[in-house]
């Protein structure tokens, strides 16, 4: 078969793929009566105002030579770790901004970093397909670094991501390109259970990110770059309990709804997306309109308020949203303001009692963002 003859056939299968897409999505519209948008207006709801002065920029963490990848809060909200591409991860005191650690990891491109439960250890993953675990009490080298205290390894692909679980000290989640996650005692280094891989219900390209449900801590929602999203049981980890469509491009970040029962997804396709859990519904998008020569910038982190009525969206373009996530309008974008970074937001995450957000970017910064009113609502 000639180059010419085979590139018709790639022409052709990819029309019929695209075909079938739109079908597909035909369908699961036909299957909706609403989304949560228009039930909303339909009852006479209006979206949240939100002013400038209502998300304030209140502090600026600087100390990363590399774009920042990662961010997490401790749980008694004064504390943030950061990840960067300059193969370190430092420990920020919120209130004052001064560092408490800075460590310099084993692997130089680091993709994820989080709290354990205690805030006493950190977890950092990346390139070199381990996820190594640090105990910020530990004696630090002749040269200021913490150790690892522990690397667990058996990923075959980048660490994506990772996360522990909520009430257990000694269980950490992790994401991978190798198409899979897994399930971890960080006591002993052994993994327990391997999401996906040989399984024909798992992933079938990288896997960019995993949210464990606070109110179920057994079920965890991870999204990939085959454009799902999938829900897991650690109990079964033979097959996904279920499988989320809707985006046309790869999933980089999920995060459960405050509620358990939803959870948030954002994409390259430009769209964030919300999910009912159970039923496997897509209840609302949340897009936004297309600019110069019609480039739709990629979402890269999400994060829900306290009460799930605000979502907030990092862009590869610098734009920072505030959706009303019951109205689906745009409330604030945090990069238009004066103090706003001034590249790709790569993460962001709330404050556990939601009085502040912290955004990190490829401009090296980190920012730390104060609610000045609306403490009711978000």
């Amino acid at each position: 078969m000639s180059v010419a003859e085979l590139k018709e056939r790639h022409v052709a299968a990819t029309a019929t793929v695209n075909a079938l897409r739109e079908r597909l999505k035909e369908k699961r519209q036909l299957l909706l009566d609403t989304d949560v948008a228009t039930y909303a207006r339909s009852h006479g709801k209006t979206a949240i105002s939100f002013s400038p002065t209502d998300l304030v920029c209140c502090r600026t963490l600087q100390g990363h030579t590399g774009k920042v990848y990662s961010l997490d809060w401790t749980q008694e909200r004064n504390r943030i770790v950061s990840a960067s591409q300059d193969g370190r991860f430092i420990v920020w005191n919120a209130l004052t901004s001064q560092k408490t650690h800075a460590t310099k990891l084993p692997c130089a491109y680091v993709m994820t970093c989080a709290f354990s439960p205690n805030g006493q250890s950190v977890a950092c993953g990346g390139l070199d397909s381990a996820c190594s675990i640090f105990n910020l009490n530990s004696q630090v080298d002749r040269d200021g670094n913490i150790p690892a205290s522990r690397i667990l390894t058996g990923h075959k692909g980048y660490v994506s991501c990772c996360q522990y679980i909520p009430d257990q000290e000694s269980h950490l989640i992790t994401s991978s390109g190798d198409q899979t996650c897994g399930l971890w005692d960080v006591t002993t280094g052994q993994r327990i259970s391997v999401f996906g891989g040989e399984f024909p219900s798992g992933h079938t390209s990288d896997v960019l990110s995993v949210s464990v449900n606070t109110c179920n801590s057994r079920m965890f929602v991870s999204g990939s770059c085959d454009a799902t999203a999938r829900l897991w049981d650690t109990r079964i980890a033979s097959r996904a309990v279920r499988t989320y469509y809707g985006h046309s491009g790869d999933v980089n970040t999920v995060k459960f709804f405050p509620d358990g029962q939803r959870f948030g997804t954002g994409s390259d396709d430009g769209t964030c997306r919300l999910f009912d859990m159970r039923t496997g519904h897509q209840l609302q998008i949340y897009s936004q309109q297309p600019g110069e020569n019609d480039e739709v910038p990629s979402v890269k982190s999400i994060a829900f308020s306290i009460s799930g009525r605000l979502l907030f969206a990092g862009y590869s373009n610098g734009d920072c949203y505030v959706w009303d996530t019951l109205m689906a309008e745009v409330v604030l974008n945090l990069g238009s303001l004066q103090n706003s970074h001034e590249g790709t937001i790569s993460c962001l995450g709330l404050s556990s009692d939601g009085s502040a957000l912290c955004t990190g970017s490829y401009d090296k910064k980190l920012k730390i963002w104060a609610f000045g009113g609306h403490r009711e609502v978000i």
